[in-house]
């Protein structure tokens, strides 16, 4: 795999900043406002929370704005991306490895009680105390990151895991705007195979990621979605997902935006169908507060709609666009803007923070090449 290298300007890395936070904290907030009801039918939501559905953060797992193992993943996704920036220098050159290799840092906070300070190669991510909080995740994710080897398209793991969990973990590689589309789509996608080896599950992932990607480079989520399915189009077993993309624009030609379409197109809780409802629900709602209540109430699996369209709709609008309200109950905010921080320095100055004559060991402490 190789990566372009973007000029940079003042202003261009304002503009990616705001984006890489909008994109992390967007996905972490509808994951936060979808938890409290993602096994729950649309009448028992509305049952629940009045005939509007849930319209506001609540308590999920003893507080408000808590988040799901999807948020936490995204974030040791993050970090893997910068490893593997940092290794590049080595002249290692393996972006799923490290990935590999981060998410596996996560299956270890959800054995343990907190953090090992003898650990020293982990990182200050794998340090951080609240990530050890288990939080649902699926069979699939704890299999798969169970051992150290590593699957690939051929030998996927959990080949028949068609769930959404790969796909919520995948919004960070749309991050990477100086690659090439298909590269994009191709590291998301063996990085899914690691835990969901169904080809819709691992193409769902990929096309995430290809979506987030147009966005962050200030494309609009229309062309996104008609560059995922022309990317789509060579892969095989990829019909159920593009079926679900293209649900999803047929959805949008069918008047004023419904939770009922949601839950059609939600229905049956795999990777495609969360992906094809937050496509939905992003392409419907330029409000990002109305997009994320819009992808949340369905008897789908509201937290991972509401990861998604947040993700895409923060990468879409930047990070002054997120309700300040909602973020600021957001479980691990801080950790969250610090990493989407560290993550956006690294891909706009990383010559500078590590590469050859540089001298940073406060950047190679946080993210050691070992």
């Amino acid at each position: 795999m190789s990566a372009g290298t973007p000029v940079w300007g003042r202003v261009e890395q304002q503009d990616f900043r705001s984006r890489v936070r909008g994109t992390l904290l967007g996905g972490a907030l509808g994951d936060a406002l979808g938890a409290p009801v993602a096994s729950l039918a649309l009448d028992e939501v509305r049952t629940a929370h009045g005939p509007e559905g849930i319209g506001d953060l609540v308590p999920a797992y003893g507080r408000r704005g808590a988040v799901t193992a999807a948020t936490q993943l995204t974030l040791f996704t993050v970090d893997g991306l910068i490893r593997a920036q940092v290794r590049r220098d080595t002249g290692a050159w393996h972006p799923p490895t490290d990935v590999h290799r981060a998410h596996l840092r996560w299956a270890v906070t959800q054995r343990e009680w907190g953090p090992d300070e003898r650990r020293k190669d982990d990182g200050w991510l794998a340090r951080e105390e609240w990530l050890y909080a288990r939080r649902d995740p699926d069979r699939a994710l704890l299999t798969g990151f169970g051992d150290e080897r590593l699957g690939t398209l051929e030998a996927p793991k959990n080949p028949t895991e068609r769930g959404p969990s790969a796909t919520t973990r995948s919004a960070p590689f749309g991050l990477l705007v100086g690659w090439e589309p298909q590269l994009v789509l191709q590291l998301a996608v063996e990085c899914a195979a690691q835990t969901h080896g169904h080809p819709t599950a691992y193409l769902s992932a990929g096309a995430f990621a290809v979506l987030v990607h147009a966005l962050a480079r200030g494309e609009s989520l229309d062309a996104g979605v008609q560059r995922a399915l022309a990317l789509l189009a060579t892969r095989p077993g990829h019909q159920p997902v593009t079926d679900a993309l293209q649900q999803a624009l047929g959805a949008v030609r069918q008047g004023i935006p419904t939770a009922g379409r949601v839950d059609e197109l939600a229905a049956d809780r795999t990777a495609e169908a969360a992906l094809g409802a937050a496509v939905y629900a992003a392409l419907v709602c330029e409000d990002i507060r109305h997009g994320l209540r819009l992808a949340v109430n369905h008897g789908g699996d509201s937290a991972a709609v509401g990861a998604l369209a947040g993700a895409l709709l923060g990468a879409m609008h930047g990070e002054t666009a997120l309700p300040p309200a909602w973020v600021a109950e957001l479980e691990g905010r801080a950790t969250l803007l610090e990493l989407a921080d560290d993550f956006a320095m690294e891909m706009t100055q990383g010559a500078a923070l590590h590469g050859p004559g540089a001298s940073s060991p406060g950047w190679l402490a946080r993210y050691p090449r070992a």
